[in-house]
């Protein structure tokens, strides 16, 4: 049974105090952060900044050298790893499907925390796989071999079958990667339905920051290991956060469909003319 998160206030997902890394490279140290629950966090910052680093440690990809994650005000070491995988699932960066696997045998895959030695396949496990492909469209693909499908409908079919999990936390690792745009509006469209109705917790590792601030209910943007700055995107975003986390000029205006921000980087000669000494800057005729 998971915890109701309103008998202490804490949300059901966090980072506390987590060194992280690989072999003898730390990414993090003593990094402690926040998933609020019912929120579309998304996590942005600079290549080799931690996002991803972190986003394994939260789903137990990745075991913290110092620090704790807490999945439902308990360590998530402490759970079997069929009841995580039945609190939370995770669409990792990149995905390989079995050769010739069909769609729907693929999204059935999701219900495998559900199966046991005394529960095999039900019609609870049918419903669920059906809601999935029906969520993201799926449904009709239900036949065809995953490897015949283009990236946008294969990354529709990995989020079905993550959400045949039915868990309340879904993890997403850069789930737009090689995406043309019109599909990553497409993936990131779906995600915020889910978020909004049926109330998931969606967590996700993106690389563009305007489709971050798109969609984001709650922001985290790291630099070198470290959370610079989290909180609604529409409070935190600005020219200033941009430079100090991305090393890039700026302006940050409201985009024209959502009124979220959009960073619009300066122009190339502006940019050169910010790097000159002040002596050398061109006077204006």
């Amino acid at each position: 049974m998971t915890r109701d998160p309103t008998i202490d206030g804490g949300p059901r997902l966090r980072g506390e105090g987590l060194s992280l890394g690989y072999d003898e490279r730390t990414v993090s140290t003593d990094l402690t952060v926040d998933i609020p629950d019912g929120s579309f966090t998304v996590i942005v910052g600079p290549n080799a900044c931690g996002k991803s680093t972190l986003l394994r440690a939260l789903a137990r990809m990745l075991k913290p050298s110092q620090g704790t994650v807490i999945l439902d005000g308990g360590p998530i070491t402490s759970l079997p790893s069929k009841e995580v995988a039945r609190r939370l699932g995770l669409l990792p960066q990149s995905s390989i499907a079995p050769d010739a696997i069909t769609v729907a045998d693929l999204v059935a895959r999701g219900r495998y925390p559900h199966q046991g030695l005394l529960r095999q396949w039900s019609r609870d496990d049918e419903r669920a796989v059906a809601a999935a492909m029906a969520s993201t469209d799926v449904t009709e693909l239900a036949s065809r071999a995953v490897d015949e499908l283009s990236g946008g409908q294969r990354q529709r079919v990995w989020l079905a079958m993550v959400l045949a999990q039915e868990t309340g936390i879904v993890l997403l690792d850069e789930p737009t990667t090689f995406l043309d745009i019109s599909h990553q509006i497409e993936v990131l469209d779906l995600c915020a339905d889910l978020h909004e109705e049926q109330g998931r917790t969606m967590v996700a590792v993106l690389h563009d920051l305007n489709h971050a601030c798109r969609y984001a209910t709650h922001l985290i943007a790291m630099r070198d290991g470290a959370v610079v700055a989290e909180g609604d995107p529409s409070t935190i975003v600005d020219a200033e956060l941009v430079q100090r986390v991305f090393g890039l000029r700026c302006r940050v205006i409201p985009d024209p469909e959502t009124g979220t921000p959009l960073v619009v980087p300066a122009a190339r000669q502006r940019s050169r003319d910010a790097a000159l000494p002040a002596a050398s800057a061109p006077v204006p005729a």
